[in-house]
């Protein structure tokens, strides 16, 4: 594979992120940085790694052939138009923008360009998310009815930007992104509702914590649950399917499912057991007999194929995994997650 030349505008967290990894990578070359901060374009001088002094210098250099871009949410818009009209290739982090119509001008722009334009779904090559995806395509446990997928944390929204509203800061905007978008990835139905309530337990600007629902047309639910005063987390997965359960606690964790014997007998089933102050069947533990349970092994997974997938879309030899169809549906569904909140009721969802 040719390498690309590669630049990265934003030297912060997640722009430190991108540089350490193409400083690695195999497909593409690490030719400088931009950061409007002085001592972040000193702290690349310092690394080894030529920092330019304009945006304008960066634009006009023709050795840059693909850009990443890791600033505040709110400048996507501006920043992604005029690489794409530079003549460059670009990778956006997520979210792209706040809002679908400043992404229908970014794609307008990578159209009328005819550059390639993506954004930085990482999420996507995630272990726990790759195995739940796997586990419903396989139908071990028949059709899956319901998916909850979490994030807990009890540190608050960190950073400084990420509190601010005018910058796109909240939860929603920084993890709902990920999580709905691998949401949509394992459930493949149309989204028919969308109710969602978000929570302000310690900032009023922005959401720090949500409730999000989806409906889906076969009748299957995704729940996605953000929270950040979380002091004891849920599990990250768990899903329910006609015939079995899967559950992952931890992102560091496996795969546990348990599936329906469906050719036991039902009197091989569950006697009754005492709870607390009562008596019963329902609730009662299956006997081993009637189940079967496994571990499911971490699948193997490597986040700069990413990287790769973006190179050879960009020379034409495959076609680029984070669509523009894929970034528009997420955008919309974020959208109607706030206006259900604002509205404190579910609302229809029209699906593409």
């Amino acid at each position: 594979m040719n390498k690309k030349n590669l630049a990265v505008v934003g030297y912060g967290g997640m722009g430190s992120w991108h540089v350490n990894r193409a400083l690695k990578s195999d497909c593409v070359n690490l030719v400088g940085i931009y950061d409007i901060k002085e001592d972040r374009r000193a702290a690349a001088k310092a690394a080894g790694i030529y920092a330019y002094e304009s945006l304008e210098e960066l634009l006009a250099d023709p050795q840059v052939e693909l850009v990443t871009v890791a600033i505040p949410n709110d400048a996507h818009r501006d920043m992604v138009i005029r690489l794409l009209e530079a003549g460059k290739n670009v990778i956006c982090e997520k979210p792209v923008t706040t809002n679908s119509h400043d992404l229908s001008e970014m794609i307008e722009a990578a159209n009328r360009t005819g550059k390639l334009f993506t954004v930085h779904q990482n999420r996507r090559w995630d272990v726990d998310y790759l195995a739940v995806k796997a586990l419903r395509e396989s139908g071990e446990i028949g059709p899956v009815l319901r998916v909850e997928s979490r994030i807990h944390g009890a540190n608050g929204i960190p950073g400084d930007w990420r509190k601010e509203k005018e910058h796109g800061g909240g939860m929603m905007l920084d993890w709902g992104v990920h999580l709905i978008d691998q949401m949509l990835g394992i459930l493949p139905g149309k989204i028919v509702k969308v109710s969602c309530e978000c929570t302000h337990i310690r900032f009023k600007e922005v959401d720090d914590g949500f409730y999000l629902t989806l409906t889906f047309d076969d009748g299957s639910v995704g729940t996605v649950e953000v929270g950040t005063c979380n002091y004891i987390a849920l599990p990250r997965f768990y899903v329910q399917g006609k015939n079995g359960t899967a559950i992952i606690t931890d992102w560091r964790e496996k795969m546990h499912v348990v599936r329906d014997l469906l050719e036991v007998p039902s009197s091989v089933g569950a006697t009754p057991v005492e709870t607390a102050a009562g008596l019963t069947k329902t609730m009662a533990p299956r006997t081993a007999a009637t189940v079967e349970s496994w571990d499911v092994e971490r699948p193997e997974s490597d986040v700069h194929d990413f990287y790769r997938n973006v190179c050879r879309a960009i020379d034409g030899k495959e076609e680029q995994i984070v669509t523009h169809r894929q970034v528009a549906r997420v955008m919309r569904v974020m959208e109607a997650a706030f206006e259900s909140d604002r509205l404190g009721a579910p609302i229809a969802f029209h699906d593409d």
